[in-house]
């Protein structure tokens, strides 16, 4: 058993910080395991979507402090800490075109919130806890929280919980559009599952197409939007897959996808 473990099973990768213990608190080698099985997904046909998890009662406690303060020898360090290593997993996060899921199984606290927000959807267990929680140590939110969160929430409440550091639970994070999706904590692993199943037997080219249309068009104007949708569109429509839904369709039937 690793600290991170990466499996790929029926088009899911599932990527788990495996240091119950610790939080899943995560170190500098779990951090370049991270991102390396984010670029091996974005490159695997057999992987369609991405899903991130904890081992035990917690999804992420954020950097393991002691390895942190171990290399955080200086102003020009920590930065090279952030820029080199820890902002990795966000690099390969902006550069993945497949659904990411953050199935959030416990408390995420810290760096292991924003690793949650940088998902596309987060799904929390009911017993899931999330905290900013760097002002209760001194520090600035350092791996996206002040990019993620206020898209999530807006830009007064984001300053709310980063100023204050305070937890929000899992009903709350629903209210606020954190979670997608809140479900029992006897229930939970059944739960993502289903959900990152119900994605992967989608057409994978339309959920990648989905996804860029999306954050591109959250960036851009209207006019430039459309015309990035009707390109998308023209693409898709020629696949084998399209017709393959199509036909499903009329039949009655289910559909089965091969990419392409």
């Amino acid at each position: 058993m690793t600290d991170l473990e990466y499996t790929v099973e029926g088009g899911i990768g599932t990527i788990v910080l495996n240091r119950p213990r610790m939080k899943n608190a995560f170190t500098f080698e779990m951090i370049e395991r991270w991102a390396e099985a984010l670029r091996s997904a974005r490159t695997d046909d057999a992987v369609r979507v991405v899903v991130v998890t904890g081992a035990g009662d917690a999804f992420c406690s954020g950097i393991d402090l002691d390895s942190f303060a171990e290399e955080a020898t200086g102003p020009l360090a920590v930065k090279s800490l952030l820029t080199d290593r820890i902002h990795r997993v966000a690099y390969a996060v902006e550069d993945l075109d497949k659904p990411l899921i953050a199935a959030v199984n416990g408390t995420a606290v810290g760096a292991g919130m924003d690793m949650a927000l940088m998902c596309d959807v987060r799904l929390l267990s009911r017993s899931a806890r999330m905290s900013e929680g760097y002002i209760r140590i001194g520090l600035v939110p350092g791996d996206g929280g002040c990019y993620y969160l206020p898209r999530l929430v807006g830009m007064g409440k984001a300053l709310e919980l980063m100023w204050t550091g305070d937890f929000v639970d899992a009903e709350e994070a629903l209210r606020l559009g954190i979670a997608n999706h809140v479900h029992p904590d006897e229930e939970f692993a059944d739960a993502w599952r289903h959900f990152a199943r119900r994605l992967a037997d989608q057409p994978p080219l339309n959920l990648r197409m989905i996804k860029r249309a999306a954050y591109q068009s959250a960036r851009t104007d209207v006019r430039t939007a459309l015309d990035l949708i009707s390109s998308h569109m023209a693409v898709v429509h020629g696949t084998h897959d399209a017709a393959e839904a199509m036909a499903a369709f009329r039949e009655r039937r289910t559909p089965v996808f091969e990419g392409r």
